[in-house]
């Protein structure tokens, strides 16, 4: 059986957005790979980021304090390889659980999972070598679309189980930004 291979990043949600980074920054030496007013991505080590942080001040500025708001919004673990990562999708989901966002955000290849009490982790493959995820990360084509693209994890195990290549399994797909699923969005009423 197929495990992670590492501990990727953590992601935050805040509303004290710049003591939050200085903390990290302070902490971990970490600098900032892509900043903006409402994200940044730090970075220590070989990693591309090892944390997030969301200012909910500009994503969610009506401040309802919602339970969760605040705190981890997930943690991600990185395979391997992007067959790693779908042959787990096909083990999970023959146990009856699911990803609730399929998405490839440029640098990896995602799938998100919510367990029984509501975590939320991210379950990656690279998509990038490490130097070019945080090239990618300072790009236009990142503050663009910091999201990613959605995709169909069903199509892709099939591409993997038919012998696809690893690059064209990681590569980023065609198509429009895709949302937050409604349930766990940033900016969800």
């Amino acid at each position: 059986m197929t495990v992670p291979a590492r501990l990727a990043h953590i992601f935050y949600m805040t509303r004290r957005y710049e003591a939050m980074i200085q903390w990290y920054r302070t902490v971990f030496k970490a600098e900032p790979v892509h900043a903006d007013p409402a994200l940044t991505f730090l970075a220590f080590d070989e990693e591309n980021h090892r944390f997030a942080i969301a200012n909910l001040d500009i994503l969610r500025p009506d401040g309802d304090g919602r339970p969760g708001d605040i705190g981890v919004n997930h943690v991600a673990f990185t395979f391997h390889r992007g067959g790693d990562l779908l042959e787990t999708y096909a083990r999970l989901k023959a146990a009856g659980i699911e990803p609730y966002w399929p998405v490839h955000h440029g640098m990896t290849l995602s799938l998100y999972y919510q367990d029984p009490d509501g975590n939320r982790i991210e379950l990656q493959a690279d998509a990038l070598s490490p130097e070019a995820a945080v090239a990618f990360l300072a790009s236009p084509i990142f503050a663009a679309n910091p999201i990613g693209v959605r995709y169909d994890p069903d199509r892709l195990l099939a591409e993997h189980r038919a012998g696809a290549a690893e690059a064209t399994l990681l590569r980023l797909p065609e198509g429009p930004p895709s949302a937050v699923p409604v349930e766990h969005a940033l900016t969800a009423d």
